[in-house]
């Protein structure tokens, strides 16, 4: 309420005793005062165009009724044509069916006796044929039966014959057998001394060969222990001081990236204040053209009202 009182009075003293509101008003009473004196036109114009367009429809009403009535007494005349053409055309195709009934009736009668004629044909000669066949069938399968006998005859004395000819091979290589056998027997237990008395004496050699290659081995893994010692002392001191030299470098690379970090938070920073300046800037200038606008608004404004 308070900041409408103020405008109000703001309101008043800047364009004086005629405020905005009014002088719209005005201009609003103007504008429907206009728009209702070309409606008043536009509607006189319509009405005598709705007066021409009535007239132009009785007229075409009255000339489509006439059209009308001429097209109905032209299809009546069309459709009696057309009835009288569909009589005579269905009394030339019954005159034409029954010519037609007729000669199909006679090919009947002639068909018939073809097929009779025929199936008797056909079963005169299925009869000879089967007649034919079944001799033919008859001697070939008395033929086969009487060469199967022979065929079960001639393998049964094959096999007989085979199995006492295995039976004498067998026996004479198991004679064969049980005699290499016993030969192999006693070969076995003399390579069987042989190679005890052999073994022992090898068993012996390999006792004196292995004390002294233990005492060898002993020496040798006291050697590769102090070997390996030195080797892992070395070692460890080469990866410390590796170690020490990456956690130094590791320090120096901290150090860098923070003052890389540091320079990019700089470098950001004067972006935003010259991003702030040229703000601040625009600003002023966009404020400065405002005020000239407002200026040239009240000079139109003080013009209007004098010419008011």
């Amino acid at each position: 309420y308070l900041a409408r009182k103020f405008f109000y009075l703001w309101a008043k003293m800047t364009f004086g005793q005629v405020l905005p509101s009014k002088a719209r008003c005005f201009y609003d009473q103007k504008i429907l005062q206009k728009a209702f004196g070309e409606w008043k036109e536009q509607w006189t114009v319509c009405r005598e165009r709705k007066l021409s367009l009535s007239a132009d429809t009785y007229y075409r009403h009255l000339l489509l009724n006439l059209i009308f009535k001429a097209w109905r007494a032209y299809v009546c005349q069309q459709q009696r044509k057309r009835n009288k053409y569909c009589v005579a055309e269905s009394h030339a195709k019954k005159q034409t069916l029954l010519r037609t009934w007729q000669r199909w009736l006679i090919y009947v009668g002639v068909q018939r006796t073809k097929h009779g004629m025929q199936s008797v044909a056909l079963a005169f000669r299925e009869r000879s044929c089967l007649r034919i066949s079944w001799a033919v069938w008859r001697r070939q399968q008395y033929q086969k039966c009487s060469g199967r006998k022979m065929n079960i005859l001639a393998l049964q004395h094959w096999a007989q014959s085979l199995q006492f000819r295995a039976w004498l091979q067998w026996r004479e290589l198991y004679l064969y057998t049980q005699n290499e056998k016993q030969k192999d027997t006693r070969a076995v237990t003399h390579h069987q001394h042989w190679e005890l008395r052999r073994c022992v004496g090898a068993w012996l050699g390999y006792l004196n060969l292995h004390r002294v290659k233990k005492r060898q081995n002993e020496l040798a893994q006291e050697f590769h222990r102090h070997r390996m010692l030195r080797k892992c002392f070395s070692d460890w001191q080469m990866s410390w001081e590796c170690r020490r030299r990456m956690q130094v470098h590791q320090r120096d690379l901290d150090k860098q990236a923070a003052r890389i970090a540091l320079w990019r938070v700089f470098a950001h920073w004067r972006h935003y204040v010259v991003l702030c300046v040229e703000e601040a800037q625009q600003c002023e200038l966009a404020e400065k053209h405002y005020k000239c606008h407002l200026l040239v608004l009240q000079k139109y404004w003080n013009l209007w009202k004098s010419r008011l």
